[in-house]
């Protein structure tokens, strides 16, 4: 039976065209013609038309796909492997958008709840980047710390963004000084410096133990979105990320040091007795 190409574009739901444009390139020629000399496609065209958009669907251009249907098997199969790979990468990166997708969402539902202008208002020129934001909220997610400071985030108001922000601005103003006047980076001066924005972090989104602000001043001095949520680009000096960094190690350090003395001391210190020498002599004179 012979269909004429208007049939065989409705059955198969591409254009007249494209078929006119497979049969020029070679790929698909009508095996007959009608006596008016039209295309006419008999089931043997309509067999390999459909493994012509198989493979179109796939992703394959027309010069492949004629290299495909006209080559050894061997040739296909490879052809087809390597479509196979390519496919579960675009499916992995696919996922992962999506799950970057999904984090944004929920950074949206549970991040800072003030309007565009009030954002304007208490940020001024730290720029929170969504797409670090988001990195991060995949990197942190099974953090229990990261999940806390995000839900202390949702709850403030707009005064509590206010004076956060200005604790901060006094907080960097200091460390800026410290590092325009060459304050050593492990000195007590900058160590201060990070024990302030340990406590800064722990009094308005989570505790922060010594370990999690390591990797806190970790990202800041690998990362300039996150170290743009400190200190905004136009204050910062070359190598000021990682002075930060080096003063938080200096400060842990120092106080892991400072507590391991002191759960020494604590474990050799004898017990108190519990019948002092007075009281012990005054029972004996009884």
């Amino acid at each position: 039976m012979s269909y004429t190409v208007g049939q065989v574009a409705g059955f198969a739901g591409v254009t007249v065209r494209t078929l006119h444009h497979y049969d020029r390139a070679g790929l698909l020629t009508p095996g007959e013609r009608s006596p008016g000399g039209y295309r006419l496609y008999n089931d043997a065209d309509l067999a390999r038309l459909q493994q012509i958009l198989f493979y179109r669907e796939l992703g394959f251009t027309l010069d492949e796909t004629a290299g495909i249907l006209t080559g050894p098997q061997a040739d296909a199969l490879g052809l087809l492997k390597a479509r196979h790979r390519a496919l579960r990468e675009q499916i992995d990166d696919l996922e992962r958008l999506a799950e970057v997708t999904e984090r944004a969402m929920e950074l949206q539902r549970t991040g800072v709840s003030l309007s565009p202008r009030e954002r304007s208002e208490v940020f001024g020129e730290i720029t929170f980047d969504l797409s670090y934001a988001t990195e991060a909220e995949l990197k942190w997610q099974d953090s229990a710390g990261h999940r806390a400071a995000m839900e202390s985030a949702a709850t403030h108001s707009k005064e509590d963004w206010a004076r956060l922000m200005g604790e901060a601005a006094q907080w960097r103003q200091e460390l800026l000084a410290a590092f325009d006047a060459a304050e050593p980076a492990a000195g007590a001066r900058a160590r201060d410096l990070a024990e302030a924005h340990r406590q800064h972090l722990a009094r308005w989104f989570t505790p922060c133990p010594l370990d999690m602000h390591l990797r806190i001043a970790d990202d800041f001095a690998d990362d300039p979105r996150a170290f743009a949520l400190v200190v905004p680009t136009s204050q910062q000096r070359p190598g000021l990320a990682a002075y930060l960094r080096t003063a938080v190690r200096a400060n842990a350090e120092a106080r892991g040091s400072q507590e391991a003395r002191h759960e020494q001391e604590a474990r050799h210190e004898p017990e108190s007795d519990p019948h002092p020498k007075g009281e012990i002599e005054g029972g004996g004179n009884r």
